[in-house]
């Protein structure tokens, strides 16, 4: 195991459990670690899992930096049901057929989503509305006007069709909300979406499949005691 001093600063690369918020990574890890300075670099919704990067100590500085490059995501949408939070953190609130659609109308309607858009983020997000989070006015039932975000999409690739299920893979830029695309996406084909699985697989040069789960962090700790202990 190699060593690790995380006052001074590391770059830890963490797979995100499903239903965990990123808060509740950052704080579990800066308890079992006893870390004063840490932060996240990027936050990934409770329902989404995979990639989220840790900064401890002097890296703290490079969180914006780590923020600024390019996600990549895999999961899939389910067409013909939508949900208030474009997700499944709500109940289906309308249904609409699709078995009309064909494969191709399918694939001609993730094309149109390719390059620079405009995108509304979800009002169930983290985004300020006259200093409060959007999400505190959704769950309290409240309708608010939030002002689309320039984005751009590399890659919206339909990797498998089991419909309702639409499997996806997404390259795109800082501020983009998989959830959003989700509805655009529903709303193109004409017969609504929602988000039902979403994994963060990279962030810049950054993967999912170098990053520690929660157990190894826990295991990096107990090694560290037992080493001090040992001298």
């Amino acid at each position: 195991m190699r060593e690790y001093d995380f006052e001074a600063g590391e770059i830890l690369l963490i797979d995100k459990p499903l239903h965990w918020t990123s808060f509740d990574v950052v704080k579990k890890v800066r308890n079992l670690l006893r870390i004063k300075k840490i932060g996240h670099a990027g936050t990934l919704d409770p329902l989404a899992s995979g990639l989220l990067i840790l900064c401890t100590g002097k890296y703290t500085k490079k969180i914006e930096e780590i923020q600024a490059q390019e996600k990549e995501y895999t999961g899939h949408f389910t067409i013909g049901q939508t949900t208030p939070s474009f997700d499944l953190e709500t109940e289906v609130d309308q249904i609409c057929d699709y078995q009309h659609l064909t494969e191709q109308e399918i694939y001609t309607a993730a094309a149109a989503f390719v390059g620079h858009i405009n995108q509304v983020p979800p009002l169930f997000s983290a985004v300020k509305i006259n200093g409060e989070r959007a999400y505190t006015l959704a769950r309290r039932g409240e309708e608010a006007e939030i002002k689309a975000k320039s984005i751009h999409i590399q890659v919206f690739e339909i990797t498998k069709l089991e419909i309702p299920l639409v499997h996806f893979r997404v390259v795109c830029s800082k501020g983009t909300y998989i959830r959003s695309l989700a509805r655009d996406f529903g709303q193109q084909l004409g017969c609504g979406a929602h988000l039902s699985k979403l994994i963060r697989t990279r962030i810049g040069n950054y993967h999912v499949e170098q990053a520690l789960t929660i157990a190894n962090i826990q295991a990096i700790r107990k090694y560290q005691q037992e080493q001090h202990a040992g001298n």
